[in-house]
């Protein structure tokens, strides 16, 4: 027989966790969603091959650049989303709170640059902020961690490189550009942001009770490697629509203009939300364009896109997500032509 006060304890934690068990079963379901629809839309791209009537010039051309972008692409995706699933696995919750400063203005560069060894894709950057939170560090440290982590971990810089063959100022401008974007963005928000802006969420992430770090691993990796791979076929085929069907004309109006093409590349990359582990090679695709404009694209990218509003709103809410999404915009955009027009 249980005692009352062991009754309402258990009805107590049962409540609480009610709403974090569904949130993981959705994004479970959702995450395997995304990764058949991956799947599919790569067996309807191999298909396309045998269909006579399919095999013209445009679709041909179609589907040689949107495999070419997912088979170049595929092996830092998969490189990435398991080092990830290892950090989530193996790495102390409580690293952050012993490595960074204790000065809020010196914790955001820190964090910053820690995104150079913490790999890890865009989609795993929010929740992983969201514990940093709750864990103890300061809001700003963590948003520019996020922003970061992404940005300029070693795979995506590695794939940076092999996208732009023989072009070290290509990949030195994107790790300037994004490490200068983060701290920036970081800073901002000591001045200027608002902790009512803020909706801490309840969902436990990493280490949970109960689970082996090997179980974490393939959790956290199975999740990583479905959504990632997922938004990385079809930004592959959005890629390969934009390159086939849109007219040179309406790419020379764009191209032809130093500020309109890094306008136009920058809101293509927040449309597209291709993976950071993929989005070099969309942007070498994209030869119409300057330099700046493609650094602006691998820039914005990572830090802004729609998928990551919308796990951003879902995290931290709505009313952080709109501001913080809309200034990153603006800053990594100002960062990479300057950056730009002075390496590349």
């Amino acid at each position: 027989m249980y005692k009352a006060d062991e009754v309402v304890a258990v009805a107590e934690e049962t409540t609480l966790l009610a709403p974090s068990c569904s949130q993981e079963r959705r994004t479970t379901v959702r995450s395997r969603a995304i990764g058949v629809l991956a799947a599919a839309g790569i067996a309807a791209v191999l298909a396309l091959t045998g269909v006579g009537w399919l095999n013209g010039p445009a679709v041909a051309a179609w589907r040689t650049v949107c495999l070419a972008i997912t088979v170049q692409a595929l092996p830092f995706l998969l490189l990435g989303t398991v080092l990830s699933g290892a950090i989530n696995a193996f790495v102390p919750a409580d690293l952050f709170t012993r490595v960074l400063p204790r000065r809020p203005a010196l914790a955001v560069p820190v964090a910053g640059m820690a995104g150079a060894i913490l790999p890890g894709c865009e989609c795993a950057s929010v929740p992983v902020a969201g514990s940093l939170i709750r864990r103890g560090v300061t809001p700003a440290a963590a948003f520019a961690f996020l922003l970061s982590a992404p940005a300029i971990n070693p795979i995506v810089l590695t794939a940076t490189a092999v996208a732009f063959p023989g072009n070290p100022a290509m990949v030195a401008a994107r790790l300037l550009a994004s490490l200068v974007t983060a701290a920036v963005m970081g800073w901002l928000w000591l001045w200027l942001g608002r902790e009512d802006w803020l909706r801490p969420t309840a969902r436990h992430t990493g280490h949970r009770p109960g689970h082996s770090r090997w179980q974490e691993f393939r959790l956290g990796f199975r999740h990583d490697f479905l959504q990632a791979g997922g938004f990385l076929v079809l930004g592959a085929m959005a890629a390969a629509t934009f390159n086939v069907a849109v007219p040179s004309s309406v790419l020379d109006a764009f191209s032809g203009s130093p500020w309109m093409s890094v306008l136009f590349l920058a809101g293509l990359a927040v449309l597209l939300a291709v993976c950071s582990e993929a989005d070099a090679f969309v942007a070498a695709s994209l030869t119409g364009f300057s330099p700046t404009a493609r650094l602006a694209f691998m820039v914005v990218g990572p830090m802004v896109d729609l998928k990551l509003i919308a796990l951003q709103a879902g995290t931290f809410g709505r009313a952080f997500a709109l501001r913080f999404s809309t200034a990153t915009t603006a800053v990594a955009v100002i960062t990479s032509v300057l950056i730009g027009g002075a390496l590349l």
